[in-house]
């Protein structure tokens, strides 16, 4: 607990002093003035996209910033060799970058809403998509060492994220967007603001935390293979 607590508050000032905090105010800022343009009747389905949206930078880009960071000064491959393990070090950014999210998205639906919603839902849905953000985000730039290398495949898994938007807006509807690890989320999220079947909460819990399992399965495994394997190798 001290190692997560020591990181925890490392990464926090990491991520301030970078800026990140500086940028997801001027984002809640921009969206709530914008939200004052849109009519309230549609603020149902804006919220959960503008919520996607910021979380995809706060869990997403802000992960392959810290991790791109860290691989820059070194402190990364360093980290192999101190007693902090990987889920501490995987725990401590999750958890600094959910909190900023859920921060963010609970201030611009306020704004929007105040509490007539579902707050359980839509603070489940907001944890559960930044947890899936940060540890694609992570699974994803491990195995790069420079933004420049890393930038292109990003927008193109960022793409891949954005396919149940499609269904979310009823656009198009099909049980194939069920096996889409985002879906899951959406549908917490739209169930903070209207009544959704019980099966599909049951699937939505289960299914994002089957997915969470998965991927961080998959970041340790990335971060043996591409930290330590390349660190030993050295």
């Amino acid at each position: 607990m001290k190692r997560f607590l020591a990181t925890f508050l490392c990464d926090v000032r990491i991520q301030h002093r970078n800026g990140f905090y500086y940028a997801s105010l001027f984002a809640a800022f921009t969206v709530v003035l914008l939200l004052y343009w849109i009519p309230s009747s549609e603020y149902s389905w804006i919220i959960p996209l503008a919520i996607f949206s910021n979380l995809s930078m706060n869990g997403f880009y802000f992960m392959g910033g810290l991790v791109l960071l860290e691989k820059g000064e070194g402190t990364l491959e360093a980290q192999t060799i101190t007693p902090l393990n990987v889920s501490e070090y995987l725990a401590s950014k999750v958890v600094t970058l959910s909190l900023l999210s859920i921060i963010e998205s609970s201030v611009i639906t306020y704004f929007a809403f105040g509490t007539a919603l579902n707050w359980i839902f839509l603070l489940a849905g907001i944890i559960t998509m930044n947890i899936l953000f940060c540890l694609f985000g992570f699974f994803l730039v491990i195995r790069y060492h420079s933004i420049n290398e890393y930038l292109f495949p990003s927008i193109m898994f960022l793409f891949l994220f954005s396919v149940p938007i499609i269904s979310f807006t009823g656009m198009w509807d099909h049980f194939l967007f069920y096996l889409h690890p985002y879906h899951a989320s959406f549908l917490l999220l739209k169930a903070s603001f209207q009544t959704i079947p019980s099966m599909q909460l049951t699937y939505a819990f289960m299914y994002s935390t089957a997915w969470i399992f998965l991927l961080y399965h998959l970041c340790r495994n990335a971060f043996h293979r591409f930290v330590i394997g390349e660190t030993a190798k050295v």
